[in-house]
This record gives C-alpha cells, structure tokens and sequence, in this order.
C-alpha cells in the first residue's frame, strides 16, 4: 500500500500497488512520448535539410552543364569563322602572290627582249663590220679570198639563225613555264575558292552530308556508325507509335548494366527545299513535339533542323529553348552525336544524385512505415489509456466518494464525541447537593441513607 495526497484537499488515502503502477506508468507514458515527439522531429528536419542539400547540388551542377554546352557552342562557331576568314587570308595571298609572280615574269621578258635586241644590234654591227672589212679585203684581194668571204658570211649567217632559234626556242620554253605556273596557281586560288564556298555553304546551311540523302537517313546511318561503340545499351528507333493522333520521328533511349534508364529523348527532323514558297519555321514544331515528348515519357525533346538558315541564333549549332517548353533543345544536324553525348555524360553525373534521391525515398518511407507503426503503438496505446485512464478515474471517483463518506463519517463520530464529551462534563458537574437543592424528598431520602449506616454501628 501507497500513501497518496491529493493535491486539492491535502487529504492521505492509501493506493494498493496496481493503482499506483498504473499512476507510475502513466507520468512515465507522457515523459517518454514527449522524448519520443521531440526525435521525431528532429529526424524530420534532418530528413529535410538533407533532400534540400541534395537538390540543391544537382541544381549547382546542372548550371555547370549549361555553361559548359554554352562555351563548347561559341569555341564551334569561332572554329568555324576563323577557318573561313583563314581561307580568304590564304586566297588573297595566292592571289597577290600570282599578280606579283605576272608582273615579275613581264619584267624578265622585258628584260630578256631588251637584252637579246642589244646582243643582236651588237653582233649585226660586228658582222657589218666584218662584212665590210671582208668587202674591203675582197676588193684588194683575189677570187679565192672572196669565196672565203663568203663562206665566213654564211658561217655568220648560221651563227646568227643558231642564235635566233635559240632565243626562240628559250622564249618558247619560258612561255611554257610561265603558263604552267600561271595554270598551277590557278588551279590552286579555284581549290580555295571551293574550300571557301563549302565553308560558306557549311555556316549558311550548317550541312556537311545532305547529298543524295534525306536528314532522317543523315542521322540515322551516323547514329548506326558509332552505335557499337559508343551506345552499345542504347535503343534508337524510329517513333511509329501514333495512337494518339501524332508521332515523332525518333526514340533514344540508354540504360546502365542495372537496366536503370539514364536518359531518354524524342527527336524531330525537319528540313526543306530551297525552292519551297512557304518557309516553315523552327518555332512552329516546339508545341507538338513537347506534346510527343510528355506522351511516349521522354525526359528531353530535341529538334533537329535546317530551316531558317539565314539565322544566326540557330546558325551557332545547340539553341536552348527551355523557356518556351521544358528540356526542349534546336540542333543543327552536324551537333547531332556531340549533343547526345553530352547529354548522356550529364546524365551518367546526375545518375548518382538519382540514386542518392532513391535512397532517400527509401529512407522516407521507412521514416513513413516507422511513423505509422508508431501511430499504430500510439493509437492502440492511446485506446489502452483511455480504458486505464476510465477505470483510474473510476477509482478516483470511488476512493472520492469513499472519502466524502469517511469524511461523513468523521464528522458524525466528532459529533458524537462532542455529545459525549458535553455528557461527561454534564455528569461530572452532576452532585447529589445539585440534585436535592429544590426536592425536599430526595434530600430526606439521603439524609436517611447517610444516617443508616450510623444507626447500624451504635
């Protein structure tokens, strides 16, 4: 047995030892669920700030992908400007250098005509000399010496055709050789002319393999090209999945060695003539694609397209247009491999911060199992208190009205002993001088008994 006070009238009653268990057990009930209240909590904001931490690293690496994709596009589009301003630097030169190799050949001939007039007036006054010495000599001499002079004017004569053929022979050869390098360095500036019109054709139409072939079929067979080695998990099909009234024109799809999917995109390939009237626009195919996207469950959504070729935001390779519709992208077809393989490498990084993601989902749901389990203990805790608590207030209510009629009890008793007492003092203060103060009988009566024993003496 226990003695308890209660707390509003200061009065003991005694509580046998179950009663007083279960008062135990209850303050101890409160303390620990209070405890217990105060865990939970604090699991659940460390459950918070952990999925906050989470989310906000892959945000922070999502916008180092960007950046990246951004600075790759630019260092493309400067490749290519500096190859075609490279181009035209290098046919001006050729150009310069042929006008410069024209004028210097003129300046040989010039040079060489002059030359060959001044030899030749040098040996014709020579050979005049030589004739009129040989006339003079012929004059003063004999027939004999006359035949020799007419010899040495005909081995004159030949020397002097000797060298006209010479000359004309070696003008000849030069001519030759300055209309072959004429012909070389021709051939030469058209070979950089070429190359700068593909280049120019290249940034206009941003094409490198769109002869003979559609750009379907472009994308497809350099897809197929590295599929082996690149993306040997990987499915790329066409989309013939029209059910719902529209279709794209492509799925990739790749998955890890777990078959847990990595990345997933609809792809659209739109191209035209250029004789077409009505030019199309790349805008006017975001709506249905994203739409296509959404209903085959496609994470990104990528356009691929030569129209507006004349535009220079869609000119730069990789347009991001994520602000009109969710993970939507404009490639330009030559960006086809290089863009799958960034985003599959930026997914293969994100691929880890799924994974933590799914742990902490798992992690939620056991905190959720843990949760409802304890709500089950509480709830049938709760129902099991609530019996105890009736059948203690039960108690208290007895023991309450147990003690009103003790109390009730107590205060006849008291009475009682108040009557008893007030008695006792009455029959205390009672004498037989009191008792036969006004009756005259009495008081005889007790004289005699007082006398009687007197009497009986003598």
């Amino acid at each position: 047995m226990h003695d308890i006070i209660c707390p509003h009238c200061n009065t003991a009653f005694k509580v046998d030892e179950a009663g007083y268990a279960d008062i135990l057990k209850q303050v101890r009930d409160r303390d620990f669920e209070q405890q217990l209240n105060k865990r939970l909590a604090l699991a659940e904001q460390d459950k918070r700030n952990a999925i906050e931490l989470a989310i906000a690293k892959k945000d922070r690496e999502m916008q180092t992908l960007e950046a990246q994709l951004k600075q790759s596009a630019m260092h493309q589009e400067l490749a290519i400007k500096d190859a075609v301003n490279k181009a035209e630097k290098q046919r001006d030169r050729i150009a310069a250098e042929l006008q410069q190799m024209r004028e210097q050949q003129a300046t040989e001939l010039r040079l060489a005509e002059t030359k060959f007039a001044k030899e030749m007036q040098a040996m014709t006054l020579q050979k005049d000399n030589e004739v009129r010495d040989l006339q003079a000599q012929l004059q003063a001499g004999a027939m004999q010496r006359q035949l020799d002079v007419n010899e040495a004017v005909s081995s004159v004569e030949k020397q002097r055709d000797a060298l006209q053929s010479g000359l004309k022979e070696a003008e000849l050869k030069h001519q030759l050789e300055s209309q072959s390098l004429k012909d070389r360095y021709e051939a030469q500036l058209r070979d950089r002319d070429q190359a700068i019109e593909r280049l120019r054709d290249m940034k206009a139409r941003l094409s490198t393999k769109m002869v003979g072939e559609t750009l379907e079929q472009h994308c497809e067979t350099e897809f197929n090209r590295i599929r082996a080695a690149a993306f040997p998990k990987a499915y790329f099909e066409k989309d013939n999945d029209a059910r719902s009234g529209s279709k794209g024109d492509y799925i990739f799809r790749d998955q890890d060695d777990h078959n847990n999917e990595i990345i997933s995109i609809m792809f659209e390939m739109k191209n035209e003539a250029d004789t077409t009237a009505t030019k199309k626009k790349n805008e006017d195919f975001l709506k249905e694609l994203n739409k296509d996207r959404n209903e085959k469950n496609c994470e990104y959504a990528v356009l691929v397209s030569l129209l507006e070729p004349e535009n220079e935001l869609y000119n730069s390779g990789i347009v991001d247009v994520s602000h009109r519709f969710p993970k939507t992208y404009i490639i330009r077809p030559q960006f086809f491999i290089p863009f799958i393989t960034l985003l599959r490498n930026a997914a293969m990084k994100s691929l880890e911060y799924k994974a933590e993601l799914a742990l902490v989902k798992a992690q939620n749901i056991d905190v959720t199992n843990f949760e409802n389990d304890l709500e089950t203990f509480k709830t049938a805790f709760s129902r099991n208190y609530d019996l105890a608590s009736r059948r203690f207030q039960t108690a208290i209510d007895e023991i309450d009205k147990s003690i009103d009629h003790l109390q009730k009890t107590k205060d006849a008793l008291m009475g009682a002993d108040r009557n008893l007492r007030l008695a006792n003092d009455k029959a205390q203060d009672v004498t037989v001088k009191k008792l036969t103060r006004r009756n005259p009988t009495m008081a005889a009566k007790f004289a005699d008994l007082n006398n009687a024993p007197d009497q009986k003496s003598a």
